[in-house]
């Protein structure tokens, strides 16, 4: 008795036999039975059903012109190189090729069907975009960002010819990520300044917007030539308008954006107005993620570091020890965030300043305890 892994082997083998000997209706049979045993095999989720599905898709239309079947197969096929290729289980380059070969076979399976009147042309480009875009994920996952790209000029033209233009910015920003991620600044920086052009002309305070103009902010930002720097205020500043009308001031999103702002104004010698405006977004991120959140205790911090810095050695001492407080709650006082804020407020304390203020502080409440009775 065959196991069942001898049996797929099996009938995949005598499948490809039925199809040169032009036994279709057995090869059909077998390529069914190839489904039903790879499912077995591999469960619900694996490339190879997605392979096993497409090739019954193939055999459907080409020997017995059954499109609907074929289509239905398809569909399940494209579906799981869809899921396959987003999951972040990838690893292995075997693994990865086997993808790269099921979108291929599915894009040929998916001109067929539409050359012979299966699907129409608003399916056909529905289809073909998540195969282009499966596509380059996959070869992004690979490290072969040419690849990628060029999967992501097949998606341009397809959106270009369905007049999809305002889907163009995902891909735009897709290919910013891929020349970034090899520190092509200047192609990654085109990208987006088009993906950028797109957003504000279909909804300039909408949440893409917002997204795209913080992401062009950022890589600006990061650029080596200094003539950006007069944009990055600027693209913020239009990111947290946009964020704020689309999504409101207490979003995790607007808030993240917020301090990436902080932290180019501090880069930039504007203390005063990060301190500022960190100062004023305390309230939010009490409101968003509570009193006691490492982002309160990461924006005391970076107040009291800046208040060091400028020399306001009381304030920084009391902000500091908020921040240490909360650090203590979070991970314990042998934490290494938890030391080396509690080293800072060690230093603060003994400046005379400080000295001073917590002398006065003791006097006052020994007073306020025990009052001097006039005689």
């Amino acid at each position: 008795m065959m196991s069942p892994e001898e049996k797929l082997k099996h009938f995949r083998c005598r499948a490809q036999t039925n199809e040169d000997n032009q036994k279709f209706d057995a090869c059909i049979q077998d390529l069914v039975r190839c489904v039903a045993l790879t499912q077995l095999l591999c469960g619900d989720k694996q490339l190879k059903l997605a392979q096993a599905h497409a090739r019954l898709a193939k055999a459907y239309f080409q020997f017995k012109g059954w499109g609907l079947q074929a289509l239905e197969h398809l569909g399940v096929a494209k579906e799981l190189l869809l899921f396959r290729s987003s999951v972040s289980a990838y690893s292995e380059d075997e693994k990865l090729e086997e993808a790269v070969s099921s979108f291929q076979e599915a894009d040929k399976v998916l001109m067929e069907l539409y050359q012979h009147g299966v699907m129409n042309l608003e399916e056909k480009i529905k289809t073909q975009l998540e195969i282009t875009s499966g596509l380059c994920r996959v070869y992004a996952r690979q490290n072969r960002p040419e690849e990628a790209l060029s999967q992501c000029e097949k998606s341009l033209d397809l959106l270009k010819n369905c007049n999809k233009h305002e889907r163009m910015c995902a891909v735009y920003k897709d290919m910013a990520t891929i020349e970034q991620d090899r520190d092509h600044l200047d192609k990654a920086i085109d990208y987006l300044s088009k993906a950028h052009t797109i957003a504000m002309s279909h909804s300039p305070e909408g949440l893409e917007g917002a997204q795209i103009s913080h992401s062009l902010a950022m890589i600006l930002s990061a650029a080596p030539d200094q003539h950006h720097n007069e944009t990055v205020g600027h693209y913020f500043e239009q990111s947290l308008r946009a964020y704020r009308n689309s999504v409101g001031p207490l979003d995790p999103a607007f808030l993240a954006a917020q301090d990436d702002f902080c932290r180019y104004l501090l880069i930039n010698g504007q203390e005063e107005k990060c301190v500022e405006i960190q100062r004023a977004s305390l309230e939010s991120k009490i409101s968003t993620f509570g009193d006691l959140s490492s982002e309160v205790a990461e924006t005391l911090q970076l107040i009291g570091s800046v208040e060091m810095t400028k020399g306001w050695v009381n304030q920084a001492h009391r902000t500091m020890t908020k921040c240490l407080d909360i650090h203590n709650l979070l991970y314990g006082p042998q934490h290494k965030k938890s030391k080396a804020v509690q080293k800072a407020v060690n230093m603060l304390a003994r400046a005379p300043e400080v000295v001073k203020r917590q002398l006065q502080r003791r006097r006052q409440t020994k007073l306020d305890r025990f009052p001097v009775i006039p005689s």
